[in-house]
């Protein structure tokens, strides 16, 4: 592999995930406590139009690397995605929060052409290599994101906006100068960005009985993981008066156990029990931990409790998340390679647009309740017991389906679908 534009591919995709990652813990402290003054429902629906964006246009920026080329999408992106950060930063108003973040989403789907840009500058032999980067990259930016927002917050809250948009402007600078293109007039794209390919194909994918069930848990999960990220950060302030900061830490903590099972464990786990066990133990742990959450207060287990919750919640999602894209991966042949993971990326991307606005539905209250922080909010103990339980009833589903999957005795191969 050519080391001098896989640098600048795997930067681009860490500082996209600490952008994505700053956002988490530090938007509901933004949008609800200053001038703002957003309601939880309004903060779940700020996160939900990020994802819409990202699903509509994902496919759209793939498709115009194929035909334009890798690098002026990906400058385009990067750049966009800055100017969608300082939005946030200076917005003086709730329209123009949603402006930046609907901007972000736009710009930020560029995680298929940097896929495709991986294939280009690499073999068959080494192409999983590049893949496998790529998810670290993924991993470390989002352990390192959370952190930085909180860290950041303490000299203010739009702090962490602002510096996100800086390693943006950063990483355009690096992008322009350092990668070179891979795609040309002459050279037209061989290797084509994973875009999904529309509702037809993912309509004709769950016509495919072992493809459709990997789809249906490998959805609820992400469903589920984005119910619980839009409103972890209300929980910890409502129930125990963190700011950004405290809660920025709880994040980094979740990320670091995914990148020590995902970066470490889960091949050596994966060759000694397969990939459905780890998916039904990863959903059981998953469900419990989001039942058992919003039991946790000051006086009820307090940062211990707290932290066990989180650790098994991301052992859960840490096991079974890359054991369901491998199973997805077997399920098609090498020639389907491309398509099966256009349809993954589509259904995790609709899941990221319904997980938050499925919160943005459940965990506002109609009438303000006092928090451990001392300010009202328009939240309580039952809506928040409602919305985890929501997300908790959904594991439970991609359990049973799970287990049900496992129980299936079929005579169809693997690349049969």
């Amino acid at each position: 592999m050519n080391r001098s534009p896989l640098i600048v591919i795997l930067t681009t995709v860490f500082i996209d995930l600490v952008g994505f990652g700053i956002v988490i813990p530090v938007l509901p402290f933004y949008a609800e406590g200053t001038i703002f003054n957003a309601t939880p429902r309004t903060i779940g629906l700020l996160f939900a139009s990020y994802s819409v964006m990202q699903l509509i246009f994902s496919p759209i920026l793939g498709g115009l690397s194929d035909k334009y080329g890798r690098r002026p999408v990906l400058l385009v992106s990067i750049i966009g995605t800055g100017i969608g950060f300082l939005v946030l930063g200076f917005a003086r108003s709730l329209t123009m929060l949603f402006v930046g973040r609907i901007l972000d989403g736009i710009t930020g789907g560029n995680i298929s052409t940097a896929q495709a840009y991986i294939a280009d500058i690499t073999t068959k032999e080494n192409r999983a290599t590049g893949m496998g980067l790529i998810g670290a990259a993924f991993g470390v930016g989002f352990v390192f994101g959370p952190a930085i927002g909180g860290i950041l917050s303490r000299w203010g809250i739009q702090v962490p906006f602002l510096f996100a948009a800086g390693l943006c402007f950063a990483n355009a600078i690096l992008l322009y100068f350092r990668l070179p293109e891979t795609v040309t007039a002459q050279r037209p794209a061989t290797n084509r960005a994973a875009r999904g390919r529309g509702f037809g194909q993912l309509f004709e994918s769950l016509k495919q009985p072992r493809l459709a069930f990997i789809l249906t848990i490998y959805f609820l999960f992400v469903v589920a993981f984005s119910i619980m990220t839009t409103s972890f950060s209300l929980y910890t302030m409502f129930r125990f008066g963190y700011d950004a900061q405290h809660t920025g830490y709880l994040f980094a903590y979740v990320g670091i156990i995914a990148v020590i099972i995902q970066g470490g464990l889960i091949g050596r786990l994966v060759k000694r029990f397969g990939e459905l066990p780890l998916i039904i133990v990863g959903a059981l742990c998953f469900a419990i931990s989001l039942f058992a959450v919003p039991f946790v207060g000051p006086a009820a287990g307090g940062l211990g409790a707290l932290l066990l919750g989180g650790g098994v919640f991301s052992m859960g999602n840490s096991l079974a998340t890359p054991a369901l894209t491998s199973l997805a991966s077997k399920s098609a042949g090498a020639e389907e390679q491309g398509t099966v993971l256009g349809v993954t990326q589509s259904v995790a991307s609709m899941a990221r647009a319904i997980g938050p606005s499925v919160a943005a539905l459940l965990i506002a209250s109609p009438i303000a309740h006092m928090g451990a922080d001392g300010v009202a909010h328009y939240m309580s103990d039952h809506s928040l017991f409602v919305t985890f339980w929501t997300g908790a009833a959904i594991m439970l589903v991609a359990f049973l389906l799970a287990f049900y999957f496992s129980r299936i005795k079929t005579d169809q191969p693997a690349h049969q679908v």
